[in-house]
This record gives structure tokens, sequence and C-alpha cells, in this order.
């Protein structure tokens, strides 16, 4: 199975069901039940009753004065659009939820089909892995020129991109030898050998 997140929004009307479900039966086919025990709930609901104590701080960023941290909560749900339709009841997923403090209400909401062993540090970090591409793809464009290519083929925003992508990762790792980064400062990439013969994409013959 693919490991996906799925970002729900700030106010998302997407019903979800807890644990429970039942299943009708009768007749040649079986459907997904609800009763008043086994009705949907929106996800916004759900934060709500969440108790205190379901919810955690965790940092999710080495930020360059301090760490950025929020309260999350996550939970094994299964999603209940139209599960009415369905012959079983959905999979169960992570619905992770972030409610910073100080707010009086949740701010995000994710779907995720990833291990239910996962901790929820590791669950908030992938979660948050959006907003760090953001980040990425936004100093690509204004500091080192991804944004500049006005071509039209393939081969030539390949050969652009490359330049910008290479630069980019070359200042992440010199940026990681310094503080407040130096702890994690040692990449350990591989650096492979080139085969006998290697010559680069595109390149004249010799």
């Amino acid at each position: 199975m693919h490991c996906q997140f799925f970002g729900l929004g700030r106010q998302p009307s997407r019903a979800i069901r807890l644990r429970n479900t039942t299943l009708a039966q009768g007749g040649p086919a079986n459907r997904v039940r609800r009763d008043a025990d086994h009705a949907p709930v929106s996800a916004r609901q759900l934060a709500l009753s969440l108790p205190a104590k379901a919810w955690k701080t965790v940092p999710w960023w080495e930020g360059t004065r301090r760490p950025l941290r929020s309260r999350f909560a996550a939970v094994r749900i299964r999603p209940a659009h139209r599960d009415h339709k369905l012959n079983q009841p959905r999979e169960q997923e992570w619905l992770l939820i972030e409610w910073p403090r100080g707010e009086a209400e949740p701010r995000k909401y994710w779907l995720s089909n990833l291990a239910k062993t996962i901790r929820l540090r590791d669950l908030v970090a992938l979660a948050k892995q959006r907003w760090i591409i953001e980040r990425d793809y936004q100093e690509l464009k204004q500091e080192l020129g991804l944004g500049h290519f006005e071509g039209r083929g393939w081969r030539g925003f390949h050969h652009h991109a490359t330049l910008p992508i290479v630069a980019y990762g070359f200042l992440v790792a010199e940026r990681c030898r310094f503080s407040p980064s130096a702890r994690n400062g040692h990449l350990g990439l591989p650096a492979p050998e080139l085969p006998p013969g290697f010559q680069p994409r595109g390149a004249h013959p010799a």
C-alpha cells in the first residue's frame, strides 16, 4: 500500500466514522448501516470532543530563533464519505489534527494511511513536509533562478532546472555545517563511482 497524506484544510466538512461499524444484514448484498450508535461526525466535531490529554506539543522544524512547535492529536478513524453505498467499511486511517495553543479551533487536519504503529512525532514530521517543500521551492525560484526559464521544451527546462537544484543542494549541505543545524550537520550522502565510459546526458561525444 502506498503511504499517503491528504490535507483536509482548515474547516473540513468531510465526514468521518470512529472505529465501530456495523453492516446491514439480509438480501444479496451487505451495506454499511448508519444508526444512532454508528453515525458519522465531522473532523471538527471529533477534534472538539477529544480530551485534553489527547493533545501533545510536538516540535516539527528547527527555526532560526527557536524550534517551530504546535499541539497535535492523532486518532484512528474510518472515512465515512458515502460509505452507506459500500459493502465493507473503509480501512482505518490516521486523522491528524493541529490545534495551536491559544487558538479557538483546530487549524489543520490530515488523513493518512501510514502504519498504526507510527509515532506522533514522525506523523507530524511527514505531514509538515508540504510546508518544507513549499519553502524550498520558493527559495529555488526567488534566490537561485528556477523561475527564470522561458522556454517551452522539456530538454531545455530539464537542463535549466538541474543547475538550481544542484546549487540548492550544495547550499543546504553548507548550511548544515553551521549553527543551529551543526548537530545535524554530517549528511553522510554517498557518492557512487561513475561507471567506465560514463557520458552525461546531452553531452557531445568526446
